[in-house]
């Protein structure tokens, strides 16, 4: 008796341990968890700790409490003014309702879907009405924006939060891209050109314009010269007259000198002239008198008479 009662004890003991293990579950900070009763959901956990729940009738599910990514895949949209663009966007989001999020989509990646229909459709909607310019440079920020409050107000209807919705890319197809490269290439080709033509019609000025002004520089140099020089052969020519007029006989004996330096250099120095003419008149009279005159009488004999 004693031995059937002691092993209904240990089995007893044995089942509530099990009972104790299945019923206890622990929720960690980066998870929220439901607990479910054949398929309905009983309650909803959102902080960490430990909790229980009844063994065997109620299960337990987690969802993730952090922001999670979504990759949407490249699409291609056409914008207003009908520029084809390929499109790579990406979004974040949070589980706010974990009730609502599994009686919608059960899982995260069915909530990941239709999170990815509802963020293309926006995206599709929003772009179809900016230009290319805008999404490109111009309004970029704002068309984001726009998009993530259009995803977030379909997104609430599965208890899912849209933290932001960003464009990774936006560009043109590869045909159209080329065209575009080939068409900006031209129309730089074009402008160069346009600037080298300035940049020649301008030389050309600058050239004949400097050529101008070294015309009159030149001109105004040489008019310049030929007046000093004037002034200097006035000057010589004063400086000669004044010399001739104190001492004619030096005078001419000096130009004699010139002319005889001049016409008898070394060399092959021929002269076809009479020894009568007036050029060897110093060599005849050191006074330089014509040849052939008489020279005047000595002054030394009438001062001895």
């Amino acid at each position: 008796m004693k031995n059937g009662l002691f092993g209904i004890a240990i089995a007893v003991a044995v089942g509530a341990a099990i009972a104790a293990g299945t019923s206890a579950f622990v929720v960690d900070p980066t998870r929220q968890a439901l607990v479910l009763q054949f398929g309905q959901v009983k309650r909803a956990i959102t902080e960490s700790g430990l909790y229980f729940k009844v063994p065997f009738i109620q299960n337990v599910e987690y969802l993730d409490r952090r922001i999670l990514d979504l990759d949407l895949e490249s699409q291609e949209v056409i914008a207003s003014d009908q520029k084809r663009l390929i499109v790579d966007a990406f979004a974040r989001y949070r589980i706010a309702d974990p009730v609502q999020f599994y009686q919608s989509v059960r899982t995260v990646q069915g909530g990941s879907q239709r999170l990815n229909t509802f963020t293309s459709s926006a995206l599709r909607a929003v772009l179809a009405d900016a230009t290319f310019s805008s999404v490109v440079r111009d309004e970029r920020a704002q068309l984001m924006d726009k998009i993530r409050q259009a995803v977030d107000i379909q997104a609430k209807t599965i208890g899912v939060d849209i933290i932001d919705v960003r464009m990774k890319r936006a560009d043109l197809p590869a045909q159209n891209s080329q065209a575009i490269f080939q068409r900006m290439k031209t129309e730089r080709q074009r402008e160069a050109t346009e600037l080298r033509a300035r940049g020649a019609e301008e030389s050309q000025r600058i050239r004949s314009k400097s050529d101008a002004d070294k015309e009159i520089i030149l001109a105004e140099a040489r008019r310049d010269s030929e007046r000093l020089r004037g002034e200097g052969d006035a000057q010589r020519n004063r400086v000669f007259a004044e010399a001739f007029g104190r001492d004619p006989e030096f005078f001419a004996f000096y130009r004699s000198m010139q002319a005889y330096e001049q016409g008898l250099k070394a060399g092959d120095t021929r002269l076809v002239i009479s020894p009568n003419s007036d050029f060897f008149r110093y060599f005849a009279d050191p006074k330089g008198r014509p040849v052939g005159t008489a020279p005047a009488p000595s002054a030394a004999p009438a001062a001895a008479q």
